[in-house]
């Protein structure tokens, strides 16, 4: 839903005061994006709504008073490090784990209590693959039909739709253990859309696929989107966040550290751009372009310089021997590194 206006200054002559104005305009884009989408919650039940949720167990505390809302149509996702909690949030969505404290309603129902009618509108892509291995891809979708009470005439219907959109139109008649890994997700996929779902929730959809078969689940997904699904999707991949969801809420040991719109996010905790500085002392360097800088960071040797415009750091530092500068858009990396001071990966 985000709109993105191109402020790169490298090699710009565009003065100041017209950086900071189109800086205030897409911000207030960015904004008006976020108060589209609740208005969308406020005018409509939400698909799924957490209210000082808390789980635990044993002694361990796994979601620590989780409040959160999702707009019917949207992406949200729920971004955080193994153990984080978010596998436990989807379960608690599903029904499958009963909330220590706190309320949750999915599409209009209460969960767990009514888990089983909230669950025959609901799609899900779980962390790891559960086909049946010795069935066929056709046989697999005809097995799960039944499941929600479909006949095999109705399944038998939805059979080639769904084929074409996994693109597995070629492997209809193969057995699961011929299918590469990419080609089992997308199956997955296929088996979580039988029943038209108004939901999709999905576990770490793309985790152990390689690039080229991350981006076609992806153009999946958006094509989804595109037809009104709403998505709950868990994910520690950055890129993946970025590119699908219209909202995220950050997790950190079982609590909500952060929630908003991406962009919002990035401009709110990091500012737009971030250059790195590799080489030389990194506390010399700090002090030389602290004036300059929204915020410093050190890693090692690294200095991470969080701006607005790059370009008046990296004019103090041009000319200097044995220093790499690399300048880029601040992104969700930066934002998990500055709220928990580690990365997203453990």
């Amino acid at each position: 839903m985000s709109v993105t206006l191109s402020l790169g200054r490298q090699g710009s002559s565009i003065d100041q005061g017209v950086f900071d104005r189109a800086a205030a305009a897409e911000r207030l884009l960015f904004l008006q994006d976020e108060c589209v989408i609740f208005l969308l919650i406020s005018m409509s039940k939400a698909a799924i709504s957490f209210t000082g949720v808390r789980k635990s167990y044993g002694d361990k505390i796994v979601v620590d008073g989780l409040s959160f809302s999702v707009a019917p149509g949207e992406c949200f996702g729920l971004l955080g490090p193994n153990g984080a909690g978010k596998s436990t949030t989807v379960r608690m969505v599903l029904g499958m784990a009963p909330p220590d404290a706190g309320k949750i309603i999915v599409l209009g129902e209460p969960v767990p209590a009514r888990a089983r009618s909230a669950r025959m509108s609901i799609g899900v892509v779980p962390q790891f693959d559960n086909l049946e291995p010795g069935f066929t891809v056709r046989e697999n979708l005809l097995v799960f039909g039944r499941y929600f009470g479909m006949s095999t005439r109705e399944i038998e219907a939805v059979v080639p739709s769904l084929l074409e959109f996994a693109c597995l139109e070629s492997k209809v008649d193969a057995r699961v253990t011929e299918l590469s890994g990419g080609m089992k997700r997308r199956l997955m996929l296929a088996r979580a859309l039988i029943n038209d779902p108004q939901l999709l929730v999905m576990d770490e959809p793309t985790t152990g696929l390689d690039p080229h078969a991350r981006h076609l689940i992806w153009e999946s997904l958006r094509s989804l989107l595109a037809r009104g699904k709403t998505i709950l999707l868990t994910t520690h991949f950055m890129e993946e966040a970025e590119r699908l969801c219209d909202r995220l809420c950050v997790l950190e040991e079982g609590r909500k550290i952060a929630e908003g719109g991406t962009r919002v996010l990035i401009e709110e905790q990091i500012g737009s751009h971030v250059v790195e500085v590799h080489g030389g002392n990194p506390h010399e360097l700090r002090a030389l372009i602290a004036p300059h800088a929204q915020r410093i960071e050190v890693s090692g040797e690294t200095l991470f310089c969080y701006v607005s415009d790059p370009e008046r750091v990296c004019v103090q530092l041009r000319g200097r021997a044995a220093l790499r500068l690399l300048q880029r858009p601040a992104n969700l990396e930066d934002v998990f590194l500055q709220l928990t001071g580690r990365g997203m990966k453990e």
